[in-house]
């Protein structure tokens, strides 16, 4: 059994440790936001944090998130409020949306690190994070409207 908490409920999965915290936070719970894409930990569409961090979740054993919290793109907001949800939604961000959830997952880590970034911390930081329909322009533009709404 391996022990962790997930956007805030205690939670216990029979799993083998080595199993990936995707399929378990999918397969095993139910929570599909969180999504697959390469499997190798280089796109980021299955970003989620573990103790406050971004973490892939395609590439973290759910052995190693024994006792952790985590929180996937579902327990951020459970309105979808959060400042970096509402400006992906003001900003109309996501064309076909696959990789959203890893994306938001990431920009939120991101202002905790540099609340007020600049351009190059913002490239930086979500360079891990593909988009396959490039909107990359759209996304940093409401990392940087998070930002405000959070620090004015």
């Amino acid at each position: 059994m391996i022990r962790f908490t997930l956007n805030g409920r205690a939670t216990m999965v029979d799993v083998d440790d080595d199993t990936p915290l995707l399929w378990v936070i999918r397969d095993e719970i139910g929570l599909t936001g969180t999504k697959f894409g390469c499997g190798i930990g280089m796109c980021g569409a299955c970003t989620v944090h573990v103790g406050g961090r971004a973490t892939r979740s395609c590439i973290t054993a759910a052995g190693s998130v024994e006792g952790a919290e985590v929180t996937t793109i579902e327990g951020l907001d459970p309105h979808g409020a959060h400042p970096v949800q509402t400006a992906w939604k003001d900003l109309q961000v996501p064309q076909c949306g696959y990789c959203q959830s890893g994306q938001i997952m990431q920009a939120v880590a991101l202002l905790k690190d540099f609340p007020h970034p600049s351009d190059e911390e913002i490239d930086t930081v979500m360079t891990g994070n593909l988009c396959r329909c490039m909107t990359y322009v759209r996304i940093r533009a409401a990392i940087r409207k998070a930002a405000e709404a959070n620090h004015g």
